[in-house]
């Protein structure tokens, strides 16, 4: 078991880390949209001050970006049944205390043939009566989800991804991958795929091949990755004319992305079930969204075509 003041040290770069990563993605998103900028609001977890809190970053009705966030948040607190439950935790001492960081993101952009991105990379400790750890995992990950699909967009996607797991272990990439495929699904469409995926990865612990610093550092190399996984792919799109026809698309499938995040996603019910904060939790969700009584892409349209890439998803790298 690690010592306290050991979990602190270590607790403390990878708060820096992720409100490094935050201030940098957010100047990279503003510098890019051109016109909205990011409103910062700090908020806490209890009226007490006590339990941790975090920083949403949000950006709205922009030229490029219609709604997006990058929040970070610092939470802590004893191990309640409740959480014990969400997290399949088989901690039975009522002494037990836990930790969690993470920064995650989601940005929903104007134009239909810009995707919406998401990532979220986070830790998780538990310590025992004495504050000693007990238990420490990584978890997080990157994903695409266009509303029009181009190939070449999904190829630079995911090489870049890959790019950032290989130099860890080659090993990384079609394993994350694969769990991407398999987790961002909304199961009850027919398994159908929320995008394109990337990567996904959950309970990354300590092992004989991997230490702590091995899964900080590949968090690290992923979440600098955004960038250049994400803003070539605007630049290239975010000037294509549109019509109310596809505007109306874009619509239809964010409604299926808030059905993944409402019903499945296991973060957002996390955050709803441990007295996070709602605004926050929520705010991966877009502004406008349709639920169209059983809407069907005609055949051979390229709406159809993301459909499809969405119910059988591919390997592009």
């Amino acid at each position: 078991m690690t010592h306290k003041t050991e979990t602190k040290e270590f607790r403390g770069k990878w708060i820096d880390f992720i409100h490094k990563l935050q201030d940098k993605i957010c100047r990279a998103l503003e510098d890019i949209d051109g016109k909205a900028k990011f409103s910062a609001e700090e908020w806490v977890r209890n009226p007490d001050g006590k339990g941790g809190g975090g920083i949403t970053k949000v950006i709205q009705h922009g030229y490029v970006f219609e709604k997006g966030g990058v929040n970070t948040s610092v939470v802590y607190g004893k191990l309640s049944r409740k959480m014990r439950e969400v997290l399949h935790i088989p901690l039975s001492s009522p002494e037990a205390t836990w930790f969690a960081a993470g920064i995650s993101s989601v940005i929903h952009p104007l134009n239909p043939f810009v995707p919406t991105i998401h990532f979220n990379y986070r830790m998780f400790e538990l310590y025992d009566k004495d504050g000693r750890l007990c238990d420490r995992w990584f978890g997080g990950g990157t994903d695409l989800t266009p509303y029009y699909l181009f190939d070449e967009d999904a190829v630079h996607f995911h090489s870049i991804l890959k790019k950032a797991c290989d130099k860890f272990d080659e090993k990384l990439y079609p394993l994350f991958k694969h769990n991407c495929d398999e987790y961002f699904v909304n199961t009850h469409r027919n398994n159908e795929r929320r995008g394109i995926g990337g990567i996904f990865y959950d309970h990354k612990k300590e092992d004989g091949d991997h230490d702590a610093d091995f899964w900080f550092g590949l968090a690290q190399a992923c979440g600098k990755a955004f960038i250049d996984a994400y803003v070539p792919v605007v630049e290239k799109r975010k000037n294509i004319s549109f019509t109310n026809d596809n505007k109306y698309w874009q619509e239809i499938r964010r409604g299926r992305y808030v059905e993944f995040n409402l019903v499945h996603d296991r973060g957002t019910l996390f955050g709803l079930k441990t007295n996070g904060r709602t605004e926050s939790v929520l705010m991966s969700l877009p502004p406008t969204v349709r639920f169209e009584y059983n809407h069907q892409p005609q055949k051979g349209m390229p709406e159809a075509d993301l459909l499809n890439v969405c119910l059988n998803p591919r390997d592009w790298v």
